[in-house]
């Protein structure tokens, strides 16, 4: 059987009446609604239940009616339930925990090595150790150039405007830049004004004093003034003034060579400079236990030349005397070793002070000896007579008939210095009189190339790397492009140039019996180690023989005695040379001007030392016998004894110079 579905107070069900009854009483009511009856056919209406009354005491209270469940039903308002949003809020607030500490515990495991390393790099200071330029040092290792320590005073103007010293009572002393100046000024020599305003700023690098000494650091430093600091640096001190000032050089604001063998030699005195670093605090003190480590300065090495402090000495004073009493613009004296090519000294007139180069002129603060090039004239003749006896077209006594005046076959027309009536000169006597028109008869049977070739080999022409910066090659063109005039005055010493080491090499090479060294005015190079490495110089070259070599000697000490060279004569000892003046240009494109020259051996039967002396634009003479003879005479004497050269003995016969 199917059950009935019922629907609570629907009208017409059956049972409903009974399903009332028994839930409001006997006769379906409620005891508050007094009994009335719903009609037939009609739903009853709703009535409203009456409101409890506080029972009195002692009566029973009637049961509440709870509605029926059921859509039909009204819902109340329900209490919230807050365990749920607790524990998730207490799992978020653990997982963020979690996060944070998982990440501490990797920054401390993981990073904190790293994290300390970049906290202490900040703390870090590195500063560069300079390292010592090498020394400069004479033939015999007295020194020429050296490097002193030095400080450049640093100032930190933010720390310095900060800076506020006090008394062991707590009161504020003058302070700041103003402050900081009024105590530094003193030390540095200042004035306290002008010292302010290099404190006075915003950077942390301003250079305040540059190059005071150890000493005044110190006193700097016990002032404790915060934001003052040192950082060491270097001066080029130069003990002997302008002696070899023209060789030495000098160096620029950064320590860098600027001329002669700070130039030249730049790679080899340079050092290789160090680090110092340490940990600094906040005010930027160090701090004395705090990390860092040094890495020691290596200095360069050092130089020494071949050059004499004594004889260069000599021979710069003696240049600059004759200079000033002749009224040369110039002047140069070379003096060479002729057993080993060693330039024992090199003097220019107004040699620079490489302490001060800046009160020098421009042209005075190298050397004229190498840069400034000549007509070597009568000097070259020694070339002409060489070749002569070496392809035997002549010999020392052969005879000549020489004119005042002598053309050519192609009618070039030569002349000497002096007129004369016609001179019966032997081949030494042509060199010793000094005779053009001798020279251009005994040279126009020497073919063209073979003229060039003897030039070439005694070095005009090309360098002889010396060692110093700027050296001229001078001026020796080919043979094919010699012109009809050129080809002969190449025999007496015109139509080529030469600097002063070319000339003194060519009577350099006949003293050391016709082979040519390289001059040079390095003796050597000593590492910080004490290892000394000598200079690569260039194989020894024969020009021509030890025969011909000793009789050009014998004929050169003619000209000393009989000749054009008297007054270089040096008592007690024998000397060969020769007498030389030529035309030069004026500077403004003529050949106005003049260079007068001696160029001499000594001892002319042993020779030891060549000296040369070249005089540009000498007011007073324009004969080298008469301007420069004097000063080599001077110059050579002092380095004969100087060297401890013993005097010659009695001379054989010279070849004579004239005949009958």
């Amino acid at each position: 059987m199917t059950p009935r579905r019922t629907t609570a107070g629907g009208a017409g069900a059956p049972g409903a009446r009974r399903a009332g009854t028994a839930a409001s009483g006997t006769d379906g009511r409620l005891p508050s609604q007094g009994g009335v009856t719903p009609s037939r056919g009609r739903a009853a209406p709703a009535t409203r239940p009456a409101q409890p009354t506080r029972a009195r005491s002692g009566e029973r209270q009637p049961a509440r009616r709870i509605p029926p469940a059921g859509p039909s039903a009204t819902r109340g308002p329900r209490l919230g339930r807050p365990e749920g949003r607790q524990r998730l809020l207490a799992l978020a607030t653990v997982f963020v925990l979690g996060v944070f500490a998982l990440r501490l515990v990797y920054v401390q495991g993981f990073e904190g090595s790293a994290l300390a390393d970049e906290a202490l790099n900040r703390r870090l200071v590195t500063t560069v150790l300079p390292a010592n330029r090498g020394q400069i040092l004479d033939s015999k290792g007295v020194v020429l150039a050296t490097s002193v320590e030095r400080f450049n005073i640093i100032a930190d103007q933010r720390a310095i405007a900060a800076w506020k010293p006090t008394t062991a009572q707590g009161q504020v002393l003058a302070s700041g830049p103003e402050g900081a100046a009024a105590k530094l000024a003193p030390v540095l020599g200042l004035s306290a004004p002008e010292l302010g305003a290099r404190l006075l700023g915003d950077r942390v690098y301003a250079v305040v004093a540059k190059g005071v000494t150890a000493q005044v650091w110190q006193q700097i430093a016990a002032l404790r003034i915060a934001g003052i600091a040192a950082e060491q640096t270097s001066e080029r001190v130069y003990p002997a003034g302008n002696v070899a000032g023209n060789v030495i050089g000098f160096t620029g604001a950064e320590g860098t060579g600027l001329a002669g063998i700070e130039l030249t030699n730049e790679k080899v005195l340079t050092g290789e400079a160090g680090e110092w670093t340490y940990e600094r605090g906040r005010t930027g003190q160090q701090i004395p236990s705090g990390a860092g480590g040094e890495t020691p300065a290596v200095p360069g090495s050092s130089v020494q030349l071949t050059i004499d402090r004594d004889l260069q000495w000599k021979a710069q004073e003696a240049l600059d005397t004759q200079v000033r009493a002749t009224g040369a613009d110039w002047g140069v004296v070379v003096a060479m070793d002729v057993k080993t090519g060693a330039i024992l000294a090199l003097a220019d007139s107004g040699t620079v002070d490489p302490n001060a180069p800046g009160a020098s002129k421009g042209v005075a603060r190298g050397s004229r000896a190498v840069s400034n090039v000549f007509e070597p004239g009568s000097t070259a003749k020694v070339v002409t007579m060489a070749a002569a006896l070496e392809t035997g077209l002549a010999t020392p006594t052969n005879r000549y008939t020489v004119p005042y005046a002598f053309t050519t076959a192609n009618n070039q027309t030569f002349h000497d210095s002096h007129p004369h009536v016609d001179l019966k000169l032997t081949l030494a006597g042509v060199l010793a009189k000094s005779s053009n028109t001798g020279t251009v008869m005994i040279g126009q049977d020497i073919p063209q190339q073979v003229r060039y070739d003897y030039l070439s080999k005694f070095g005009f022409g090309t360098t002889t790397d010396l060692g110093l910066p700027g050296e001229a090659k001078g001026i020796l063109r080919p043979a094919d492009k010699w012109d009809g005039r050129t080809k002969y005055t190449v025999l007496f010493g015109q139509g080529l140039a030469v600097n002063a080491i070319q000339a003194t090499q060519v009577f350099a090479t006949l003293a050391n019996g016709g082979v040519r060294l390289q001059p040079h005015v390095i003796k050597d190079y000593r590492d910080p180690n004490g290892i000394v490495t000598p200079p690569k110089l260039a194989a020894p070259t024969r020009v021509v023989s030890e025969k011909t070599a000793k009789q050009l000697l014998l004929m050169m000490e003619s000209a000393v005695d009989e000749g054009t060279g008297t007054l270089a004569a040096i008592p007690g000892y024998r000397v060969a040379g020769k007498t030389g003046t030529a035309q030069a240009s004026d500077g403004h494109g003529g050949m106005t001007g003049i260079v007068a020259s001696f160029i001499g051996i000594a001892p002319a039967d042993n020779p030891r030392i060549v000296v040369s002396v070249i005089l540009s634009n000498p007011r007073s003479s324009i004969w080298g016998g008469e301007v420069a003879a004097p000063v080599f005479k001077d110059v050579a004497s002092y380095a004969l004894q100087y060297l401890g050269v013993p005097p010659s003995a009695p001379a054989p016969p010279l070849f004579p110079v004239t005949w009958n």
